[in-house]
């Protein structure tokens, strides 16, 4: 979750920290610091809570930060509260030792007591801080030829939980090390200089040459490049991949907040998940493939595993791999998936999504399945992270960056990729013929074009918005593939607005939740088709009729064309005609609309929602 940067090149090292440390506050975060090893050995840090400008503040106070190796970091507060003494990096006593981290160090607290037996003087509630002392200990009793890496390859052995690591050393100045297990971690390699980050997005603005890093590996950065190890010591390779997308993407491009520029982004975000995806004899393309067509043929059973929005993605995919391929398909919640000992075997497949790659829940969900010989497949917006290499197969939605914290256009990347997913399952499985597949993905080619036409009559949605901005809470309703998208719905206004929100099958009005209407009480509505589930249509217009006569304010999101819903509906928001199984491509676009325009009527920050981080890297 915390942002990550470092650097050994021939730039200032704080002008290189502070300007990776910007692009990585969409992360979330709530305090920052840098450590900069100085021309002449010295190794200097700073550190405030709150907003990066609080540290930027501190920094144009002092004069003489010339070094040009270093590194900075964003903390989202896990182990101490978020203040100055628990803000990274963290130094050992000596002062030559200086470290930032992401993850949890899990057996931090009987390692706290170990050296406060020894006499080290420990000045944060952190975890991260036991990493500099234990690394002092490394180098205070070894030859005077173990290096900085050979230190922090012994401390990692005695490290449980996950974690990267970045460390300087006043005794190595030309060099960075860093570690990684389970957190993410990637180099960028520029002319003559080297980076380290959580995220490709801190570097970008220099190269975007760059080399993915394995699990529990160490990494020695130097202006020539890199040198990586495993924690034994044995050399290994790393990856290279070219990030295919420029600074340009992560900026906001006029927009006023970066969630209003990837809403707006949603038609390209989309054409880009689906380009290239047939191939010439009318099968489904994956972007890595490690299992053959007998793997997949031997299904029987079908897992999805995610975390949030990701698993409102998930949701929406089991109607469509229970259509298509008549496999069995059960939905998940990555962080509960492996504790409660779920039935897996070698002909199950387990379909993990992650915008980022790095979602820890998720990570554990996929080893867990590898563990019971299950086979994975991963959906993923981020080349290079530990998700996709941990997988038998990936599917990349080539969403581009998105900075704002609150996931919508990897949302509909999503979508679509799992339903492509689908179509590849009934297409090795001979559920589908080429041609049947064909035409299912002929129709998602349509639906870039009809976002487009949604966003283009979505002003009404802004207005009814502000309406609604003084509401204490809003109702979602959905039936089939709807009620996902009333789950998305309600979990967009809970991250933004912080209102109180809640999705629930329509159908389930009556079993309970229908108590809490009111008169006044704004209840969205996402309807079906009339003419691809007329059954479904006539019950949830009958809910909706429920509803609004008991008061509520009836939000009613309906395709062109449907008349059936206009008597009973406080507002309409229309949206074309679509398949019903691609429907949530352009259902939830008013959703976004609505939670976007309420949060900013209230004069709060979007792009970064209180307490949230973009990218959730510890359990």
């Amino acid at each position: 979750m915390c942002g990550i940067i470092g650097y050994v090149g021939g730039k200032p090292a704080v002008e290189v920290a502070l300007e990776g440390l910007r692009r990585l506050e969409y992360r979330g975060y709530d305090s920052a610091g840098i450590a900069v090893v100085d021309p002449d050995g010295s190794l200097r840090t700073r550190r405030r809570a709150g907003k990066l400008a609080n540290l930027e503040k501190v920094l144009a106070e002092t004069d003489g930060w010339a070094g040009t190796t270093g590194m900075g970091h964003t903390r989202w507060a896990t182990h101490g509260g978020p203040t100055d003494a628990n803000a990274h990096p963290h130094v050992d006593c000596t002062g030559t030792v200086a470290v930032i981290h992401n993850g949890i160090i899990e057996n931090f607290a009987a390692l706290r007591a170990e050296l406060e037996r020894a006499g080290h003087q420990l000045a944060s509630e952190t975890d991260t801080e036991v990493v500099a002392h234990l690394i002092e200990d490394a180098l205070s009793a070894a030859e005077p030829t173990v290096t900085i890496a050979d230190a922090l390859r012994v401390v990692c052995g005695r490290l449980e939980g996950a974690f990267t690591l970045v460390v300087t050393h006043s005794g190595s100045p030309d060099t960075v090390v860093a570690a990684r297990r389970n957190s993410p971690l990637v180099v960028g390699l520029g002319d003559g200089e080297t980076f380290l980050a959580s995220d490709v997005s801190a570097f970008i603005a220099h190269t975007r040459a760059a080399l993915e890093i394995g699990q529990n590996q160490i990494v020695e950065a130097t202006r020539a490049g890199v040198t990586l190890t495993d924690f034994a010591g044995t050399p290994v390779e790393g990856r290279p991949f070219h990030v295919d997308w420029d600074v340009s993407a992560a900026e906001k491009g006029g927009f006023p907040y970066f969630m209003l520029k990837e809403i707006s982004e949603q038609p390209t975000a989309l054409a880009d998940t689906l380009r290239g995806r047939l191939s010439d004899d009318g099968g489904i393309v994956l972007d890595e493939e490690r299992l053959s067509e007998q793997d997949f043929r031997d299904v029987d059973k079908v897992f999805i595993v995610a975390c949030g929005t990701a698993y409102h993605a998930g949701l929406i995919a089991k109607y469509a791999v229970e259509h298509w391929t008549r496999l069995p398909c059960e939905v998940e919640m990555a962080s509960e998936f492996r504790y409660r000992d779920p039935v897996l075997d070698r002909s199950t497949l387990v379909i993990a999504i992650s915008q980022s790659g790095e979602t820890l829940d998720t990570l554990m969900a996929i080893k867990h399945a590898r563990e019971q010989k299950a086979r994975v497949l991963a959906i993923c917006n981020t080349n290079g992270s530990t998700i996709p290499r941990e997988s038998d197969a990936v599917l990349y939605t080539r969403c581009g960056p998105e900075v704002g914290v609150a996931a919508t256009k990897t949302f509909l990347g999503q979508v679509a990729a799992c339903l492509l997913v689908g179509l590849f399952l009934a297409q090795v499985r001979g559920v589908l013929y080429g041609d049947e597949v064909g035409a299912n993905v002929a129709m998602l080619q349509q639906m870039p074009g009809l976002v487009e036409q949604t966003l283009a009559t979505i002003e009404p949605v802004r207005a009814l918005a502000r309406e609604l901005a003084d509401a204490k809470a809003v109702l979602f309703l959905g039936r089939h593939v709807g009620y996902p998208v009333a789950l998305e719905g309600a979990l967009k206004l809970k991250e933004l607005a912080y209102m109180h929100a809640e999705g629930f099958p329509a159908g389930e009005l009556k079993h309970g939740p229908i108590a809490l209407i009111e008169p006044g009480l704004p209840v969205v509505v996402i309807v079906p088709s009339p003419r691809g589930r007329s059954v479904l249509h006539g019950k949830i217009v009958s809910n909706i009729q429920e509803v609004r006569a008991r008061g509520a304010r009836t939000i009613v999101i309906a395709e062109e064309g449907d008349t059936d819903v206009e008597p009973y509906a406080s507002h309409i928001i229309r949206v074309p005609r679509t398949p019903t199984l691609l429907a949530p491509l352009v259902t939830t676009l008013p959703l976004q609309v609505l939670a976007c325009e309420i949060a900013l009527a209230r004069g709060l920050d979007v792009d970064q929602p209180r307490n949230l981080a973009k990218s959730v890297t510890v359990e």
